[in-house]
């Protein structure tokens, strides 16, 4: 345990960071989970509606300093790949 006043406050900032930061990517975890068992189910509509979820959800954990945004942009363009190539292939 720290003895230091300055690092008992931050110790402090620290847990309430974390705890913001594990709800937001708890969010765009599950978003994209429901984006990925839309596709494998092959539900073309939900996943399309569930990719809409995740990207604004990616969108927001980059406003919130979660996520980079290069790494978000790599997420997002995986998932709109796969749903375009389940789309093309049930055409």
């Amino acid at each position: 345990m720290p003895i230091i006043k300055a690092a008992k406050k931050y110790m402090r900032v620290t847990k309430r960071k974390t705890l913001k930061n594990n709800k937001i990517k708890g969010q765009f975890k599950s978003a994209i989970k429901n984006t990925k068992t839309a596709l494998t189910k092959g539900e073309i509509d939900k996943a399309q509606e569930y990719l809409k979820k995740s990207i604004q959800a990616l969108d927001k954990a980059v406003q919130k300093k979660v996520l980079t945004k290069n790494g978000a942009a790599r997420m997002k363009s995986r998932l709109n790949k796969q749903v375009k190539t389940l789309a093309t292939a049930k055409k």
